[in-house]
Order: C-alpha cells, then sequence, then structure tokens
C-alpha cells in the first residue's frame, strides 16, 4: 500500500468515527477518563482548604503558606508540557498513564511533608501529574469521540471533576476544623485514588486519529470498527461516512516544524485566555477561605459558606453537558465569563453570609460550566499531531495566572489601599480577570460540530 492509499484508508476510518451518533465505547470508559479529572479537580480545591492548617502547623504567614499553591501551577506547566509531548509522540494512553503515577506519588508524599520546604517540594510534583492528566484526557476525549457528540462526551467526562470540587469543601469541613492533621488526610485520599486510577487505565483504546496519523491503521480500524459495533446496538442503521480529502497528512510531530504562523496565533490567544480566567479562577478556589477569615468569619463559616456555595459545581457540569452541543462554545464562553465577573463584583460589594453563598453559588456554576468548554474549545483550535502539546502549552502558561494569583490580587489591592488582604479590593480584582477573558475570547474561530480532520494547519 503506498502512502496515498494509507492517507485515504486513515482519512476514511477517521469518518467512519464522525459520522457516528452516539457514545461508541462501554460507559465505564467514561467512568475511567472522568474519575481522572475527578480527583485532578479534587486536590485543586483541596490546598486552599488546607492553608489556614498549614499556616498553623507549620507556623508560617499566608504569604509564605500560598507558595504552596505558586509551586504546584509551576510543577502543573513543566509536567504538563513534559508529559504532554510524550502523549503526542507514543500514544495518548503512555500520557495518561505517567500522568497519574506523578499525581499518586505527590499526593502521598505531601501527606507525609514534616516542614513548608518540602511540601512546596512535592505539591510541585503532584502539579506535574494533574496539568498532564488534564491536558492528555482533553485530548484523549476529543478524539475518541465522534463529531457530533464531541462536547457533550468530553463534558461528561470533565463533569465527574467537577463533582471533586463539590465533595471537597464537605470533606475538609469535616476533617479540617476537627483535626490538626485533618489536611493530611485529604492528601492521602487522593494518593489512593490515583493508584486505583492507574490500575484501571491499560483496559482504555487509544486514540483511533493519533493511531491514524502514526499509521497504525490496524489498530485504528480494530477500534473504529467495535465502536461501530456497540453504535449499531444502541443507534441501529449508521449513517454514511462523509466526504474524505485525499491531500497529504502532516505527520511530523516535532514541535518546531509544526508551528505555522496562525498556530502560533492561536498558541498566543489562548495564552492569555488562561491566564487571565485563572487569575480569578484559582484565587477563589484557593484564597476564598483565607480571604473569608481575614474579614472576620472563623475558619468553620468560612469553609461553610464555600462549601454551601460549591452545590453550584454540580448544576455546572449538568449544564455544560446540555448547551455543549447547542450554542457555539465560543459564545457561550464570553456569556458565562461575564456572568462569573458579575457574581464575584456583587461578593466583593455586599460580603454578608447570604450573598456570599448566593453570588458563590453562581461563580461555581459558572467554573463548572466554561471549564470544561474551554478545555474542549481550546483542543479543537489544533490539529490532532500537536493537540495534546498545544493545550499543555495554552494551559500550562495560562496557570502562570493561577500559580501567581495570590501575588497578582494581593499586590493590586495593595495598590488600591493600604491592606493587601482588602476583601472587596481582591473580590473585584478577580471580577476583571473574567471581562478580559471574555474579551479575548471574541475573535475566536468557531469549532462546534466541525470535524477535527478539516483543522490540518
Amino acid at each position: 500500500m503506498d502512502d496515498r492509499e494509507h492517507v485515504i484508508k486513515g482519512r476514511q476510518i477517521v469518518a467512519r468515527l464522525d459520522r457516528l451518533p452516539v457514545w461508541p465505547y462501554p460507559f465505564h470508559f467514561l467512568l475511567i477518563v472522568g474519575i481522572g479529572f475527578f480527583f485532578g479537580f479534587f486536590d485543586i480545591l483541596t490546598i486552599g482548604f488546607a492553608l489556614p492548617r498549614i499556616e498553623q502547623s507549620f507556623n508560617v504567614s499566608l504569604d509564605q503558606a500560598t507558595w504552596t499553591i505558586t509551586s504546584s501551577l509551576i510543577g502543573y506547566i513543566i509536567g504538563s508540557f513534559m508529559i504532554s509531548r510524550i502523549a503526542d509522540l507514543y500514544g495518548r494512553k503512555w500520557g495518561l498513564i505517567f500522568s497519574i503515577l506523578f499525581f499518586s506519588i505527590g499526593s502521598f508524599a505531601c501527606a507525609a511533608s514534616f516542614n513548608l520546604s518540602w511540601l512546596i517540594f512535592w505539591r510541585f510534583i503532584t502539579g506535574m501529574g494533574i496539568g498532564a492528566e488534564i491536558a492528555t484526557v482533553t485530548a484523549f476525549m476529543e478524539e475518541v469521540s465522534p463529531a457530533a457528540i464531541r462536547g457533550r462526551s468530553t463534558c461528561t467526562a470533565i463533569a465527574f471533576g467537577m463533582f471533586g470540587f463539590a465533595i471537597v469543601p464537605f470533606i475538609s469541613y469535616l476533617l479540617v476544623p476537627n483535626f490538626i492533621v485533618g489536611w493530611r488526610i485529604l492528601f492521602v485520599i487522593g494518593g489512593i485514588a490515583g493508584i486505583c486510577i492507574f490500575y484501571t487505565r491499560r483496559h482504555l483504546p487509544d486514540s483511533p486519529r493519533w493511531l491514524v496519523i502514526h499509521n497504525q491503521l490496524d489498530q485504528a480500524e480494530a477500534i473504529v470498527a467495535r465502536a461501530e459495533q456497540i453504535a449499531r446496538q444502541k443507534y441501529g442503521e449508521l449513517p454514511e461516512p462523509g466526504p474524505i480529502s485525499d491531500q497529504p497528512m502532516i505527520r511530523d510531530t516535532r514541535l518546531l516544524n509544526q508551528l505555522s504562523a496562525s498556530l502560533l496565533k492561536r498558541i498566543v490567544l489562548f495564552v492569555l485566555v488562561w491566564f487571565f480566567y485563572y487569575i480569578g479562577n484559582y484565587a477563589w478556589l484557593t484564597l476564598a477561605p483565607s480571604l473569608l477569615i481575614k474579614q472576620g468569619f472563623d475558619l468553620s463559616k468560612s469553609i461553610g459558606f464555600i462549601a454551601l456555595s460549591s452545590f453550584g459545581f454540580i448544576v455546572g457540569s449538568l449544564i455544560s453537558i446540555f448547551l455543549s452541543e447547542k450554542l457555539e462554545r465560543k459564545w457561550l464562553a464570553i456569556i458565562i465569563a461575564l456572568v462569573w465577573s458579575l457574581a464575584l463584583f456583587i461578593i466583593g460589594w455586599y460580603p454578608q453570609p447570604i450573598v456570599i453563598v448566593i453570588a458563590g453559588f453562581i461563580a461555581t456554576t459558572t467554573i463548572a460550566t466554561i471549564i470544561p468548554i474551554l478545555y474542549i474549545y481550546t483542543g479543537e483550535n489544533f490539529p490532532t499531531r500537536i493537540r495534546t502539546t498545544s493545550l499543555s502549552i495554552t494551559d500550562g502558561l495560562g496557570h502562570l495566572g493561577g500559580a501567581f494569583c495570590g501575588q497578582i490580587i494581593f499586590t493590586f489591592s495593595h495598590f488600591i489601599s493600604s491592606n493587601a488582604y482588602d476583601f472587596s479590593n481582591a473580590f473585584i480584582i478577580m471580577a476583571i480577570t473574567g471581562i478580559i477573558t471574555a474579551i479575548l475570547l471574541l475573535p475566536g474561530m468557531k469549532m462546534t460540530q466541525r470535524s477535527l480532520s478539516d483543522l490540518a494547519k
């Protein structure tokens, strides 16, 4: 078979996958992938609730304790890029395996840390795993999904992560205020879960699109044939595949050889989108309990407010599943970012308990809605051969906003008034980052239900 025949056969395999109208794999595949998101997001929120106890355990200030957030997000950036390159070069399954290993080892070591320096180091290792997990899982889900349900299936997997966001405040409410080692137990839970996830992932298929790009057509054919069989059982007679192109297929995965001017522009755009969004997002997820304490609420009440508002994570994840294919994802993300900003403005202006809970519920709802939409939309903007790497670069470098959210929020708050920890100033600054995110998304492409095969350059 010459190269042209390989290209045609490969595109036929992808077209057969894209025309499927239903999720064409066993349901437990979604569960296996989604549980990784669950504990990745579980860990992201854990550190915010642990901060007050970390201050006490190691006798450090809030400024010093927030370096645990910074180190984990710097690790997120480095690990995301390193392991995503493995996923682009050697297959998505290898990326999924390495990411959960780093997460598990780091989580156990965080629980055993005997001073702040060691905790900062092991948070870096944990962050490497989380960053790679999010980029690799997002690319994997987009590539195994048919075009018509790509948004819905990926949002369903990410929704499991949002349940992690929703559950952590309640577990923290039971453990952190009542036990001096409660914050350590949170990390142990993550480590145990990581080992279980590692064991189940060996059953997942690799991405048919990745296999086609790397000329492993027999494996891709077998995966798609099995997917067609399951789809027929669920749906009946399947539609015919769409037309295919016989243009040469670009298989070179070397990053520097693939960065055309248009791809570089997209990378810069999405780095900025994620950077500004993550400043406010991580400030809410990690600093809100400490800011509430600075405002005069005790530890139990502060965690309680966040716990009640965290029901929004469940609501938002369901909204993302429902709307992901109903509206153009770019415009949906813009609307949600603006609603997020309004909720944070309200909390900053009226920091009363009922306002904090209700507006906080709206804020968490928007987080659970926009994050899966933005993950999907970011991945859709890049070709298969470098999708995971591009996701890791944009989401990873964007996490610099989250890594230094405390420093950025407190510095600008100090410019506004003499009190760097002023509650209203901090939330107003968070709200402004949402407005900037919405503005940056305006020039983005329309990608909803568009075939990923169309995106060659």
